[in-house]
């Protein structure tokens, strides 16, 4: 599924059907999976007393709670945590509540190996480059970043290209660019090298993931 990363990809995932998991215990909309299980993309509703199994192979993964909370041994993690395991992590995930997850599973970089654990509710949102642009970074490896970034209404950005690809997931509001409109959850990724001119006449909050899909 989209899975050559040469591809735009606009997901409506407001619109998608939750599809059952494999064991029965929750529900996926699944976003891509890569050729070659280079890794997968989705989005994942658990119910309460759920558990994760390690994505397996090469791969890390990268969580982005949107809902619920999500608990390991470092702690509980509540909506807006942005998480990092690496490949050997071994830190089990379950959510006692139930939760609703964005996760990314693809190998990381194998010098990539921090384990990241953000609550972004906490954090300071910082300047970006525009004004009406705000930018909270949460990680940043070799070429590759993933960053929140909240667009006040009225704000446009220049042309620009993404070294290594470009992945939005609208969180709330509706981002534009000249190929159309995106509410809150639309899931973009655009391949290396695409270019495009965002903005927000509404206002958005968008995660946003770049250097991560290859040089072609």
């Amino acid at each position: 599924m989209h899975a050559d990363v040469n591809e735009r990809v606009v997901v409506a995932t407001q619109t998608a059907p939750w599809l059952a998991t494999a064991d029965g215990g929750g529900a996926c909309k699944p976003l891509d999976s890569l050729a070659g299980g280079a890794g997968t993309t989705s989005l994942v509703q658990a119910p309460a007393g759920a558990m994760f199994a390690p994505p397996g192979g090469a791969l890390g993964e990268e969580i982005l709670v949107l809902d619920g909370t999500l608990t390991d041994a470092r702690g509980v993690w509540r909506a807006g945590t942005y998480l990092r395991n690496p490949l050997g992590a071994e830190l089990a995930l379950h959510s006692e509540a139930g939760c609703v997850l964005f996760i990314k599973r693809y190998a990381f970089d194998a010098e990539d190996t921090a384990v990241v654990r953000l609550d972004t509710a906490s954090m300071q949102w910082l300047p970006g480059l525009v004004p009406g642009l705000a930018v909270m970074p949460l990680h940043q490896h070799a070429g590759e970043h993933a960053a929140l970034v909240r667009w006040q209404p009225e704000t446009f950005f220049q042309s620009h290209a993404h070294f290594g690809g470009e992945e939005i997931l609208v969180l709330d509001g509706v981002f534009e660019d000249e190929f159309g409109r995106y509410s809150a959850g639309s899931w973009l990724r655009s391949p290396h090298m695409s270019r495009h001119q965002p903005f927000s006449r509404e206002g958005c909050t968008i995660f946003v993931k770049v250097g991560h899909l290859g040089a072609g």
